[in-house]
């Protein structure tokens, strides 16, 4: 038996990076996953929906149970469909891990407004809308007496608490989310809800052309 048989997880931005690891990983103990991504490209532009179909694939293969759902996060109607495609297909939601992200790298002198716009909005509006709508399933599930055991699990970044250099948008957006993580903590506990972040640092397509990150991650 997994560690998380039974569970039900949505997991955002998971077609590639570590959004797929964390997908790949949750489903090999026994979850059921919701795959989230929408498969734009790193700075948001674009979509191929059949990014979160091949993960999905990759976890059927592997005898696992898995749906892929390709609504943007930082919509409202669009956050409202990822939790209820979770509930709907699944019958219930246990686990959200809010993971979807863009870069939109420029030192401060020569970043646009919708540069900065764009990384605050689906960053810091892309983890607040799926945790507003699994919060309200959560509460509801309170109300009607269940004891609920549930997790969300939000990504900062190394950037957001000690800086990055043409990264003033992102970092600004990952301490943002650091905060959002604490102060729901405390709200939500009464439902039987546990909120905390990680700041993870590897080496994937987003990182790649992250000032500074490459050598990090090559250490």
């Amino acid at each position: 038996m997994g560690a998380l048989d039974g569970r039900v997880a949505i997991i955002t931005g998971a077609g590639g990076g570590l959004g797929r690891e964390h997908a790949l990983l949750f489903a090999s103990e026994g979850a059921k996953v919701v795959v989230n991504d929408l498969g734009g490209n790193v700075d948001g532009s674009g979509a191929d929906r059949a990014a979160a179909q091949v993960v999905v694939d990759e976890i059927l293969a592997m005898g696992g149970e898995a749906v892929a759902n390709v609504d943007n996060v930082a919509d409202w109607e669009g956050a409202q469909r990822l939790v209820q495609t979770a509930v709907d297909t699944f019958g219930d939601l246990h686990v959200l891990v809010n993971n979807a992200g863009i870069l939109r790298d420029r030192v401060l002198v020569n970043m646009s407004e919708q540069e900065w716009d764009a990384v605050i909005h689906v960053h810091l509006k892309g983890h607040f809308a799926p945790t507003r709508f699994a919060a309200a399933y959560w509460r509801e599930q309170t109300k009607a007496g269940k004891t609920n055991k549930a997790a969300i699990i939000n990504t900062s970044s190394t950037s957001g608490i000690f800086g990055n250099p043409g990264q003033s948008n992102y970092g600004a957006a990952k301490s943002g989310i650091a905060s959002f993580s604490q102060i729901i903590a405390m709200e939500l506990d009464r439902y039987g809800v546990r909120s905390n972040a990680i700041a993870p640092a590897a080496r994937t397509r987003m990182t790649e052309g992250a000032p500074g990150l490459s050598e990090v991650v090559k250490a």
